[in-house]
């Protein structure tokens, strides 16, 4: 499709005088509907304005305002790529304003849930866990793994309200236990937000300047599955505890969605890391209030045995 400014150069450069060519734009633009419609709003809108601002008239008429004369987001034909142009008249002058297109918005999601993905990046070998490959040489971990295994089953036919809180030493596999489930998961078409704590603390802190925090928080309330990798390993301040760990986790509580913990505290321990906040100063009501919520959501299972990041 020809671009606006290409139609431009052609209309000044295909006709027999700069005179003739401006009537016939005159001519074409006047009988386009989407301008009819504009002038019909705007009847005080006077000849001679629309003499001086035919170029405006006729930008707004030829652009796409709907991806309808775009084949893509890369061939867009609009002054300025994936926007689109919105009419008005202000003070007798006609401005063009532009937002962006269908495709742009798609194009900008997916952007910024690529983004946001990629702040709390997982290993390529969590991304590529599968249940086949998950050690049960111990009778410990044969006992983890059928419940996680029981909430995959279930989900087939209809989604668990509990996941499972994993707590346990290092590298005894909890995160690659839950990156199979995530990755199962996936394949039955249910949506799993699996997100490094850490991380997510400093994600959130960033998120206050650009004003994405409540947007970012909405994500995590609504996940089909929520995985929260390493609790209590973050430094976590008594706003984070209370206003994003607590928010979400409340939603989850009500609205009877899963939650999935992994940690190397039990939850008693949690429970005292969570009782102090940046200052040093103990609340333990609250850090017993995120607690609670967390028994709502998951149920705790210890996991045992070797280092196998060893």
């Amino acid at each position: 499709m020809e671009s606006i400014q290409s139609a431009l150069s052609r209309w000044m450069k295909g006709k027999e005088s700069f005179q003739h060519s401006m009537q016939q734009m005159r001519k074409e633009v006047l009988s386009s509907k989407d301008v009819q419609a504009f002038l019909k709003e705007h009847p005080e809108i006077t000849e001679e304005q629309i003499n001086k601002q035919l170029i405006k008239l006729y930008e707004y008429d030829v652009s796409s305002k709907a991806c309808e004369k775009c084949t893509s987001l890369e061939q867009c034909r609009n002054v300025v790529q994936g926007y689109v142009p919105e009419i008005s008249l202000e003070n007798k002058r006609i401005k063009l304003r532009y937002h962006e297109c269908p495709r742009q918005e798609k194009h900008l999601e997916d952007l910024e849930k690529h983004k946001f993905v990629q702040s709390l990046h997982m290993p390529r070998e969590i991304h590529e866990a599968t249940f086949d490959q998950i050690y049960l040489n111990e009778e410990a971990r044969l006992d983890v793994f059928a419940q996680v295994k029981s909430f995959f089953d279930q989900a087939q036919n209809d989604l668990p309200s509990k996941g499972l809180f994993l707590y346990g030493k290092f590298g005894v596999g909890k995160t690659y236990m839950l990156a199979a489930l995530a990755n199962a998961l996936a394949e039955l078409k249910v949506d799993t937000y699996f997100i490094y704590m850490p991380e997510l603390v400093r994600e959130m802190k960033a998120s206050i300047n650009d004003s994405t925090i409540n947007q970012k928080i909405d994500r995590f309330k609504n996940a089909s599955v929520l995985i929260l990798d390493d609790i209590g390993a973050e430094f976590s301040s008594a706003w984070f505890r209370d206003e994003v760990l607590g928010a979400i986790l409340q939603y989850r509580m009500m609205e009877r969605l899963p939650v999935f913990f992994t940690s190397n505290y039990s939850p008693e321990e949690l429970e005292s890391i969570l009782s102090k906040s940046g200052k040093g100063d103990y609340e333990q009501l609250k850090a017993a209030r995120i607690m609670e919520r967390i028994n709502q959501v998951s149920k705790p299972v210890e996991v045992i045995g070797e280092n196998y990041r060893n």
